[in-house]
């Protein structure tokens, strides 16, 4: 009789008016303040630690640090397993992996790479504009209290979804996570966050090292 009952309030929960209300204020006002907060700061330092899980290609596992800078400068330093760099001054995003003995220059507003929509950690960029739906998901949190949320992209970006981990109370975000078309998926995990550091901006202009040839990537 317990689960019957119980079963009974969850189904007049789920279809009530106000509830369904109250969840559709929740979200909105949840997005609003990501929106605000994001807007507002300038630059931001943190560590990061990078999942990519792929049907085809299996799991990996990376690891560095990550600085963002208004208007659209960034720089990825990865550290493990294997040293690789990639810097954007807002205009032009290069990449830089040792081992391959040369760096690609791609132009930001052509390229495809992951790492690009980061920008909308300095506020470039319209939540409700970008994505054509945003609901609360149903997959569990990887740091307790937080909450997930499921973005549906409006372009074509290769990208099916896209999860946002956040801390309702401090509008935190700790974690990103890239669903793509094929099934791979990306998920980049925050640690030691920081908010408006102080920059240099040569971080972000690329300077490759003598003898490393720079390829254009058209």
């Amino acid at each position: 009789m317990k689960k019957i009952l119980m079963a009974i309030s969850l189904v007049f929960l789920l279809t009530c008016p106000n509830y369904s209300s109250a969840q559709s204020t929740d979200l909105d006002k949840l997005v609003s303040s990501i929106q605000k907060k994001y807007h507002r700061i300038l630059s931001l330092s943190l560590e990061f630690t990078q999942i990519y899980n792929s049907p085809s290609e299996g799991t990996r596992r990376e690891s560095g640090h990550l600085l963002l800078k208004k208007p659209g400068k960034m720089r990825w330093d990865y550290k493990e397993p294997e040293y690789k760099t990639f810097v954007s001054n807002g205009r032009v995003m290069y990449e830089y992996v040792p081992s391959d003995k040369y760096a690609t220059k791609t132009p930001v507003k052509e390229s495809d790479d992951m790492r690009t929509p980061f920008m909308f950690l300095l506020g470039q960029g319209d939540l409700r504009g970008d994505f054509k739906n945003i609901e609360f998901a149903e997959e569990a949190p990887a740091k307790g209290g937080n909450i997930v949320l499921r973005l549906f992209p409006k372009k074509d970006l290769d990208i099916r979804e896209l999860l946002i981990e956040v801390d309702p109370k401090t509008v935190q975000i700790w974690r990103l996570s890239f669903i793509e078309d094929d099934g791979a998926r990306s998920d980049f995990l925050f640690t030691n966050i920081r908010e408006n550091v102080p920059t240099n901006r040569d971080l972000f202009t690329f300077k490759p090292p003598e003898g490393v040839e720079v390829r254009e990537n058209n």
